[in-house]
C-alpha cells in the first residue's frame, strides 16, 4: 500500500489496536495544545447547532406538510421524491464532503455547504410546481450532507478526543430535536400559516449562522499547494462509482412498500445492482494504482475497534430512527391521535434522548471508557422495545410515556461515544475521512430504518387482514404494500365503527411485529459490543486544522472588532 492508502493510523499492535491511541502523529500536525474555550468557540458551537438542527428539521416537517403542497402545486404521483431526493442527495454526498474538509480546510467548505443548503429552502418555498420543489429540495440534500459531516469534523478539530463526547451529547440532542418536532413544526405552519415556510423558515436561523460562522470560523489548514494540485488529491473516479452505487441502493429502499413492493424488479434490480456495486467500489478503493487518494481508505476498517463503532453506528442510525418513526404510525393508527398531537405524544422520546446524550458524553469523559455505555445503551433499548410490544390500543398515557423514555434513554447514551470509539485507534490525520464515513453509515442506517419496519408492518398486516377484517373494500384497499400510509387518524374517520375496531387490532399486532424485529437489532448490537476495546482516549489537541491566530482571525483585527479573541486551544510552552 502507498503511504496515502495505509495512512498514519497503522501503527498498532499485533492484535490490530493500538496500545494507547496513535503514536505517531503527522509530522506537520501542529503542536499538542489543550483545550481552552474562549468566545469565538461558543459563537461556533452555536452556529454548528443552528445548522445541525435546520437539516434535522428538513428531514421530517415535510411529512405533514406534503398534502397541503401536493393540493397546491399537484404532482402527487412524485411525492415521494419530494421528502427522498432530499436524504438521497445528503447521504450519498457525504464522503466526498470529508476530502473537501481535508484539501481545502473546514471553513469554505462549511460556508458553501450552508449557502447551499440556505439556497435550496429559498428554492423550496418559492416553487411554483413540483419539479421546483424536488430540485430545492435536492439542493437541500447537497447543503445538508455537507453540514452534517463538517459540523461533526469541526468538534473534533476544536475539542480533544476525550472531552468530545459531551460537545457531541450537546449537538446530537439539538438535532434529535428538531427530528421529533419536525412533525409537530410542520403541521402548526400549514394549520396557521402558508405551507411555504416550512422552506422559509430556514431563510432567517441559516442566515444568523451563516453570518457567525463567517465571522469567527477562522482555521489553519495547508494553503501552499495549489487549487489544481488541490484537486488531484480528490478520489473523483471513487466519488463517482460511490454516489452511483448508493444512489441505486436508496432510490431501491424509497421505492420498497411506497411505490413498488418488495418483490418488484423495479426494487430488486438497483437494490441488488448498488449491492455489487458496493463491493466494486470498496475493491476499487483497496487498490493503490486505481486509488491513491481514496476517499474511504481501508485502513479505518482494519482495527477491531473502529470497525466495530462503524458497525453500531450503523445500527444505531436503524434502531433511533425506528423508533422516531414508528412510534407516531402507532399514535395516529391505533390511538387515534392527530399528526400535531402526534408530535406531541413524541416528545417523551426527545425529552429523554437529550439529557441521555449529555449524561453518556460525561460519563465517557469523566471515565475515559465508551464500551460499557455502548453496553448499556443497547440493553436499555432491548428492553424499551421489549415493552413498546406491549402497547395496544387499550394502553394507558403512562405506559407508552414511561416505555417510550426508556427506549430513548438507552439509544441516548450511545450518541455521543460512537465517533469517539471510531477515532480513538486512529490518527488526528485520518479525523475528517473517518468522520465522513462515519456520518454516512449513520444516515445510511436510518434509511434503512425507515424501510425495514416499513416492510415488516406491511408484511404483518397483509398476513393478518384477510381473516380479521370483513370489509372487502376496505381489505383491498390496505393490502399489498398500503397499511403504512394509512395508518392515520384520517383514514380512520373513514371507516364504519366495527371496521375500524378490525383495522385497529391488525394494525396494533402489526406494529407489535416491527417492535420484535427492531429487538433483534438491538440485540445484535449488544453482541457486536462485547467484541468492542476499549481504547485510551487522547486528551491534548494534535490537529493542522486548529483556529487560525494569523490572517483573517489575527488577534488585531478581531480586537479592532471589540471581540474576545480567547482562542480554543492554546499552543504549550
Amino acid at each position: 500500500m502507498t503511504p496515502e492508502q495505509t495512512g498514519p493510523g497503522q501503527n498498532q499492535h499485533a492484535d490490530g489496536e493500538p496500545g494507547s491511541g496513535p503514536t505517531n502523529p503527522p509530522k506537520s500536525a501542529a503542536a499538542a495544545a489543550t483545550f481552552k474555550k474562549g468566545p469565538r468557540f461558543y459563537a461556533i458551537l452555536v452556529a454548528i447547532c443552528f445548522v445541525g438542527m435546520m437539516t434535522a428539521l428538513e428531514g421530517t416537517i415535510t411529512s405533514t406538510a406534503l398534502p397541503s403542497i401536493i393540493a397546491d402545486l399537484g404532482g402527487g404521483d412524485r411525492y415521494v421524491w419530494a421528502v427522498n431526493g432530499y436524504f438521497l442527495a445528503m447521504t450519498a454526498l457525504q464522503p466526498l464532503q470529508g476530502q473537501l474538509a481535508n484539501v481545502f480546510g473546514r471553513r469554505w467548505p462549511t460556508i458553501i455547504s450552508t449557502a447551499t443548503f440556505i439556497l435550496g429552502s429559498g428554492i423550496g418555498g418559492g416553487a411554483s410546481n413540483m419539479s421546483m420543489l424536488i430540485a430545492g429540495r435536492v439542493i437541500q440534500g447537497v447543503g445538508a450532507g455537507g453540514i452534517n459531516v463538517l459540523i461533526e469534523i469541526i468538534v473534533c478539530d476544536l475539542i480533544p478526543l476525550r472531552q468530545r463526547g459531551q460537545y457531541i451529547g450537546m449537538i446530537f440532542g439539538v438535532i434529535a430535536l428538531g427530528t421529533a418536532l419536525g412533525p409537530l413544526f410542520g403541521g402548526l405552519i400549514v394549520q396557521h400559516t402558508t405551507w411555504r415556510w416550512v422552506f422559509y423558515l430556514n431563510l432567517p436561523i441559516g442566515g444568523v449562522a451563516l453570518v457567525i460562522l463567517i465571522l469567527f470560523l477562522h482555521v489553519k489548514y495547508n494553503q501552499e499547494k495549489t487549487f489544481a494540485d488541490k484537486l488531484t488529491q480528490i478520489d473523483w473516479l471513487g466519488n463517482v462509482l460511490f454516489v452511483a452505487t448508493i444512489s441505486a441502493i436508496l432510490i431501491a429502499l424509497s421505492w420498497a412498500g411506497a411505490v413498488y413492493p418488495w418483490s418488484s424488479y423495479h426494487v430488486i434490480v438497483p437494490l441488488v445492482i448498488g449491492m455489487l456495486g458496493l463491493v466494486g467500489f470498496m475493491l476499487f478503493e483497496a487498490s493503490p494504482r486505481l486509488a491513491p487518494h481514496p476517499m474511504m481508505p481501508l485502513h479505518l476498517f482494519s482495527n477491531r475497534t473502529s470497525a466495530i463503532a462503524f458497525i453500531l453506528t450503523f445500527l444505531h442510525g436503524i434502531i433511533t430512527i425506528w423508533a422516531l418513526f414508528f412510534l407516531p404510525v402507532y399514535f395516529q393508527g391505533v390511538l387515534g391521535s392527530s399528526t400535531t398531537r402526534s408530535g406531541i405524544q413524541l416528545l417523551p422520546t426527545i425529552l429523554a434522548l437529550v439529557p441521555f446524550a449529555g449524561l453518556g458524553g460525561t460519563l465517557m469523559s469523566k471515565l475515559g471508557q465508551y464500551r460499557f455505555i455502548h453496553g448499556a445503551g443497547f440493553a436499555l433499548v432491548i428492553i424499551g422495545f421489549g415493552l413498546l410490544t406491549l402497547l395496544d390500543e387499550r394502553s394507558n398515557t403512562g405506559s407508552w410515556v414511561g416505555f417510550q423514555i426508556i427506549q430513548s434513554a438507552g439509544a441516548g447514551l450511545v450518541i455521543p461515544t460512537l465517533l469517539p470509539a471510531v477515532l480513538a485507534p486512529l490518527t488526528e490525520a485520518d479525523t475528517a475521512l473517518a468522520t465522513a464515513t462515519w456520518s454516512f453509515l449513520r444516515t445510511f442506517g436510518m434509511m434503512w430504518g425507515t424501510a425495514i419496519p416499513a416492510a415488516v408492518l406491511n408484511n404483518r398486516f397483509d398476513s393478518l387482514a384477510p381473516g380479521r377484517i370483513g370489509d372487502q373494500r376496505v381489505r383491498t384497499e390496505l393490502l399489498g404494500g398500503q397499511a403504512y400510509e394509512h395508518a392515520t387518524a384520517a383514514f380512520r374517520n373513514t371507516l364504519p365503527s366495527e371496521t375500524l375496531k378490525q383495522f385497529v387490532s391488525v394494525l396494533s399486532d402489526s406494529i407489535k411485529r416491527t417492535w420484535q424485529v427492531a429487538i433483534a437489532f438491538a440485540a445484535l448490537g449488544l453482541l457486536v459490543v462485547l467484541l468492542e476495546k476499549d481504547v485510551p482516549l487522547r486528551q491534548e489537541l494534535d490537529t493542522e486544522f486548529g483556529l487560525d491566530e494569523k490572517g483573517k482571525s489575527e488577534n488585531a483585527k478581531d480586537s479592532e472588532a471589540g471581540v474576545d479573541t480567547s482562542l480554543v486551544v492554546e499552543k504549550k510552552e
